[in-house]
């Protein structure tokens, strides 16, 4: 046998030997070890078991209308401040406005303005009878807006005054659907319009108070240059004589009253005294003059605003209509039907369709 091969035989050898002595070492240790320790036990706690949770009944909820509060949102013009929380007295239903904007309504695909106003009426519900405010909106199809002007006028007024929305802090704006409400107007091409105003009640009581009345005054103005208004075809005039203990209230008809014999009725009942004959007669003639030219002035206008509109004006104005919505019938609110009219002002005149 060769030296090197002796030499590794050696050395594996020695290391056999290591290693046999090393496994007796660890055989013999791991036992003393064990003797000399307690064993750990480790105590865990027990799990309670959980009751099983009872079968609770599934929730609803009404699903959300796009145009659920449209109604709400527009500005119920002419409304007297102390009478806009008696809006909310009942739960309106407005159903037939959102329904008029889908398809094969009468708003749908549509340029719509919508103004509110409402209507006292006697009802009958809950078993008696009550004076009860009803909302009213009036919808205006058209391309461009009917008017940015406000007319106030009232029995108490003296004269009507014609005056700029934005006087009245009020203008027409895009109205948002609920599902849109996270998105940008510019974005959204609004096709629904509505009547706002930003005066807030809460401020009224730094206004003067014929400035606050005339907010419940304001009527939605509109002029149509192709429809002579009831007023410039009307002969009667309004008399009010001042005169003491009271002054002398009536109207006169130019065409159909005769002044002398006029003047003799009021003497023989007493409301006008026989000294005053001559002044009232001479007073009902100016008015009734008024009147007159009020009439030629106000065909002129109307003759000079036609020649003025452009072909597409034109059309558009013939093509424009109104529609009046009532709140529909339901178990919660009072009965409407009987007492829906198509009347909607004296600027706007009768709506095309009541609903």
């Amino acid at each position: 046998m060769k030296k090197g091969t002796k030499r590794k035989a050696a050395v594996a050898s020695r290391k056999d030997e290591a290693a046999a002595a090393a496994t007796t070492t660890t055989t013999i240790e791991e036992p003393q070890q064990q003797n000399n320790k307690e064993p750990t036990k480790i105590v865990r706690p027990t799990k309670r078991s959980k009751a099983p949770k009872p079968e609770s009944e599934p929730e609803f909820f009404e699903e959300q209308r796009e145009l659920e509060d449209l109604w709400k949102q527009v500005f119920p013009v002419g409304t007297e401040w102390d009478q806009l929380d008696l809006l909310s007295e009942y739960k309106w239903n407005f159903s037939n406005l959102e329904d008029a904007f889908d398809e094969g309504g009468v708003l749908h695909g549509k340029k719509v303005y919508l103004f509110s106003c409402t209507e006292p009426q006697l009802l009958f519900f809950g078993g008696q009878s009550k004076v009860t405010c009803i909302p009213v909106v009036v919808a205006i199809v058209s391309p461009f807006p009917p008017s940015d002007k406000i007319g106030i006028n009232s029995v108490q007024r003296e004269s009507e005054e014609i005056l700029d929305m934005k006087q009245m802090k009020m203008d027409w704006v895009p109205y948002i659907p609920l599902g849109k409400r996270g998105s940008s107007v510019e974005r959204l091409k609004s096709q629904i319009y509505i009547l706002s105003c930003v005066q807030r009640r809460a401020g009224l009581t730094q206004l003067k108070e014929d400035r606050v009345k005339k907010f419940e005054y304001c009527l939605p103005y509109f002029y149509h240059p192709f429809k002579e208004d009831e007023t410039e075809q009307s002969t009667i005039v309004d008399i009010m004589y001042p005169i003491e203990p009271k002054p002398v209230v009536c109207e006169f008809d130019w065409e159909l009253d005769e002044l002398e014999e006029f003047t003799d009725d009021l003497i023989k009942a007493e409301e006008l005294s026989e000294d005053q004959k001559d002044a009232f007669k001479e007073f009902v003639k100016e008015k009734v003059r008024e009147g007159k030219r009020a009439n030629r002035e106000a065909r002129e206008k109307r003759k000079n605003a036609r020649e003025s509109l452009s072909k597409e004006k034109v059309e558009a104005y013939e093509k424009m209509k109104f529609y009046k919505f009532y709140p529909v019938a339901t178990p919660d609110t009072p009965d409407v039907s009987q007492v829906k009219s198509p009347f909607i002002n004296r600027y706007y005149g009768k709506a095309h369709q009541v609903l």
